[in-house]
């Protein structure tokens, strides 16, 4: 059971840290046309639009990704939670 914890925490971390580089790509000009920046934006764009439905930009800002690691971090908790209680 603790193996099957330790892997989903690291996927999701690994997630998150995709999630922090494809965010910062946006700041330099033409990175998210690189096969990285599309390759991130493949595996990103779909969590991150969940909440670009209910969440829009606040002028030049968009906070969807703040939401998303939040999500992220209550999902991770709600595991580790889970886990306790089934071990």
């Amino acid at each position: 059971m603790g193996l099957v914890l330790s892997i989903v925490l690291n996927v999701i971390q690994i997630y998150s840290y995709a999630l922090i580089v494809y965010i910062l790509m946006s700041w330099f000009p033409n990175a998210r046309e690189s096969a990285i920046g599309q390759f991130l934006g493949r595996i990103c764009e779909p969590y991150l639009e969940v909440f670009r439905r209910f969440i829009p930009p606040l002028g030049m800002i968009d906070i969807s990704p703040i939401v998303g690691f939040l999500v992220l971090n209550l999902a991770t908790q709600g595991i580790i939670q889970v886990f306790h209680w089934l071990a």
